[in-house]
């Protein structure tokens, strides 16, 4: 088990070196729209190799950054063309059902423009919060500030963490016992990110739900 954890370990990293920053603009675009690849598994190796003078971590959060951006505006663009009927009907074939697309539509609705930086911080949301903004046509600029803020703050989080984590251990691809030991020696970093995902994953059930009463209520 251990050896195949560290060889699927091995194989994702890299592919992230290879592809360099292009693979990282490009799994971050696809992370923004319908496909999940989580930023997780994607911006924290790139800032390993950061680590170890294969990148600059700054480059790998612009990167990661741009490709957010770029993921983001093509949902946006997509649903400010086709509009809401189309998306009711077909968004379920990209994992987009109705139920997760009126969730954003109502946190879109009630915190609007900050709400789209906040939502950049929010898993479950984050990837769908550019189609209520297109389907009701915010200004493109706003948008793209709000969504580049955010995307930015969340990149350059999870780069932290990934030097603060795994950046220090260069024997980490070589060998399968370094990874063991990495996980044991920062495991209260691991636990201490897992709950603040959970945390944030919390607090936007809470949110959307606030928002749907008090849609409901409005109504």
């Amino acid at each position: 088990m251990q050896a195949t954890l560290h060889h699927l370990m091995t194989v994702w990293f890299q592919f992230t070196l290879e592809w360099g920053y292009l693979g990282i603009v490009l799994m971050m675009a696809l992370e923004s729209t319908a496909v999940p690849i989580p930023a997780e598994i994607v911006v924290p190796p790139a800032a390993y190799w950061a680590s170890q003078g294969k990148f600059s971590i700054v480059g790998v959060v612009l990167a990661a950054t741009l490709g957010s951006w770029i993921g983001s505006a093509i949902s946006y663009w997509v649903a400010w063309k086709l509009g809401r009927p189309l998306f009711d009907r077909y968004g379920k074939f990209a994992m987009m059902g109705p139920q997760k697309i009126q969730h954003a539509e109502h946190w879109f609705d009630t915190y609007g423009a900050g709400g789209i930086f906040v939502a950049r911080l929010l898993p479950g949301i984050r990837h769908v919060i550019s189609i209520p903004a297109g389907l009701f046509r915010m200004n493109f600029k706003v948008f793209s500030l709000m969504t580049i803020a955010g995307a930015g703050f969340f990149c350059a989080i999870l780069a932290w963490f990934g030097q603060k984590v795994i950046g220090d251990q260069p024997q980490l691809m070589n060998d399968p016992a370094a990874l063991v030991s990495a996980l044991h020696e920062k495991k209260w970093w691991i636990v201490g990110f897992a709950l603040t995902i959970a945390v944030l994953y919390a607090l936007t059930m809470v949110l959307q739900k606030r928002a749907s009463e008090r849609k409901s209520l409005s109504s």
